[in-house]
């Protein structure tokens, strides 16, 4: 498979996953819906790190979810227990109810993994899609801004 470079631009929201035993099948290799688990993971640390936005709050108190309608994933390299993979987070799109997220797995500029979420915000009462609140609309569009880019 051809090598796809990947630099993340300024400011954009990364953290780096340590491949651990539990991630990997027996060949050593991350077990593809492992990949999803740390996708989610990168996304809740992104609303309460980045945008200053408590994502456990959003679920447990104001009654939201954020569930995935769509993933889309293109798995590059495989990534091998004992390695670290840097994930990094990008705003495609912004919609009444969804957010259209990109996240980039790479190492040492290499593209590994690239994920497109479709995420659509609930509420968990009714169990109907909501329109993005104003507040959690401007923080996607100000993060977005500061981080465009072709994707």
């Amino acid at each position: 498979m051809q090598e796809t470079k990947f630099n993340a631009p300024a400011g954009a929201f990364t953290r780096t996953v340590q491949i651990r035993f539990s991630h990997c099948d027996p060949a050593g290799i991350v077990y593809f819906p492992h990949y999803f688990n740390m996708v989610n993971g990168l996304i809740e640390d992104w609303y309460t790190e980045e945008l200053q936005v408590n994502y456990a709050d959003l679920i447990i108190h104001d009654q939201h979810g954020f569930p995935f309608v769509h993933v889309d994933t293109d798995f590059k390299i495989p990534s091998r227990m004992g390695e670290k993979l840097d994930l990094t987070l990008l705003v495609e799109r912004i919609g009444r109810s969804s957010l259209t997220l990109v996240i980039v797995g790479h190492k040492d500029g290499i593209e590994r993994l690239r994920a497109r979420t479709v995420t659509a915000m609930m509420s968990l009462t009714t169990r109907r899609s909501v329109e993005l609140p104003p507040a959690l609309r401007q923080a996607f569009e100000t993060y977005a801004a500061k981080t465009r880019e072709a994707h």
